[in-house]
């Protein structure tokens, strides 16, 4: 590896590319959604304006017995409040984003090996998502403000847990603070 963002291949230096991420802010998912999608928003724009992948992730359950992220659902739509920038919509069956082939090969095509997580469920696929990610060698950072859950107590927690696992925690303001490179 030549520095943090390039790799060194046949002598040919690849630059490395970073990706914004929202985990399943869908119609079925916690009403607390609405809490955090003006920061959402606010991150959509930050990774547009920065010439950064945006990446939505949809849960979808293919159990005969599940009732929420039913295929082809109102559910299972992303929510109309979000800012749609892209065509990369990927759908996941497990918590773990990277269980998606079309998003791990996305990810492998563009070289991406940084990512900003943002949605929910912090106590699930994004705990999945995260610890997954670094277990791949991914950096990978959290936006502690564009995260919720259906038990909002439990955020704090989950924090810790992330940082724990070599997540960096950041905020919206850091992350306007940040120079991207």
């Amino acid at each position: 590896m030549d520095t943090k963002s390039n790799w060194k291949v046949n002598k040919k230096v690849i630059k490395m590319k970073k990706a914004l991420v929202i985990i399943d802010i869908q119609n079925d998912i916690t009403k607390n959604y609405k809490e955090i999608i003006g920061n959402i928003n606010q991150a959509i724009d930050w990774a547009v304006n920065n010439g950064i992948q945006v990446v939505y992730i949809r849960n979808v359950f293919l159990a005969d017995n599940a009732r929420r992220f039913k295929p082809n659902t109102r559910g299972a739509e992303l929510v109309p409040d979000m800012k749609i920038v892209s065509q990369n919509i990927f759908t996941k069956y497990k918590g773990n984003a990277l269980s998606s082939e079309d998003f791990a090969d996305f990810v492998t095509k563009n070289v991406i090996d940084e990512f900003y997580i943002t949605g929910a469920d912090a106590i699930a696929c994004v705990k999945s998502t995260c610890y997954n990610m670094i277990k791949a060698n991914y950096k990978v950072n959290v936006l502690s403000d564009c995260i919720t859950s259906y038990d909002k107590r439990k955020i704090p927690e989950m924090l810790k847990y992330y940082e724990s696992k070599s997540c960096k925690i950041i905020s919206l303001n850091d992350l306007f603070g940040e120079n991207i490179v």
